[in-house]
């Protein structure tokens, strides 16, 4: 089996992880903040990496760029995250991240996310930025509310079924289509890195009209500006 590194601040979560995959057939180190996870990865190499992003020292997307830029990142890292967005997302899987986890962890999404993680080959250094090639579908799913309403699911496919983005349905149509199309655009902005030619390009609009549907929106554009401007 495989030899898993968990790196949580949270005892509860490191115990949790470290059960169930213990249970799975796999070795488990722990770590409860950045400075053992270095530790541990100098002297050992896992074969996947789960990794916190919110930790009081250094957070995990720091730590995940610092393995990226040291040739340190040849393992699948999957991160972790209890307020996790899109755009976190996003930008964890820019930096070299295979998927994304939102707490509290479901059994059923851990062992798929570690099975697919284990079943990737070795990882390229991360310092390579990505191509860009990834695909911007989104696949959504209308799943039933406890409460007896409704959410929408929105994972985008490049992240894999582990990240999701729920959208309340139990409101007026056209609030639930705004916040849905925010994300959208944010989504589609962050893939490309601010170009407002190319996300014209990627969803079908008029760049006056996508400027004005953003600015409508209350899209924040200064995030997503690159320095050749957009």
């Amino acid at each position: 089996m495989a030899t898993i590194l968990v790196v949580d601040d949270e005892l509860g979560i490191r115990a949790l992880l470290s059960e169930i995959l213990a249970d799975e057939g796999h070795t488990i180190e722990l770590a409860e903040n950045a400075a053992q996870a270095r530790a541990c990865r100098e002297r050992m190499r896992p074969d996947l990496v789960l990794l916190d992003i919110w930790m009081p020292d250094v957070d995990g997307i720091t730590l995940l760029k610092e393995w990226g830029a040291t040739a340190m990142l040849t393992m699948p890292v999957i991160m972790m995250s209890g307020h996790g967005t899109i755009d976190t997302a996003v930008e964890a899987t820019k930096v070299g991240a295979m998927a994304f986890l939102e707490k509290p962890i479901t059994l059923q999404k851990l062992l798929r996310a570690v099975e697919q993680g284990l079943a990737k080959p070795a990882l390229r250094n991360a310092a390579t930025p990505h191509s860009g090639n990834h695909t911007s579908d989104m696949h959504l799913t209308v799943e039933s509310a406890m409460t007896g309403g409704a959410m929408l699911s929105v994972t985008p496919l490049m992240l894999g079924p582990q990240s999701e983005q729920r959208f309340d349905l139990d409101r007026p149509l056209r609030e639930a289509r705004d916040a849905f199309e925010k994300s959208y655009f944010e989504f589609h902005l962050a893939q490309e890195h601010g170009s407002m030619t190319r996300v014209a390009e990627k969803t079908g609009l008029e760049r006056t009209h996508l400027y004005r549907k953003l600015k409508q929106l209350g899209v924040d554009l200064s995030r997503n500006r690159r320095g050749n401007g957009i």
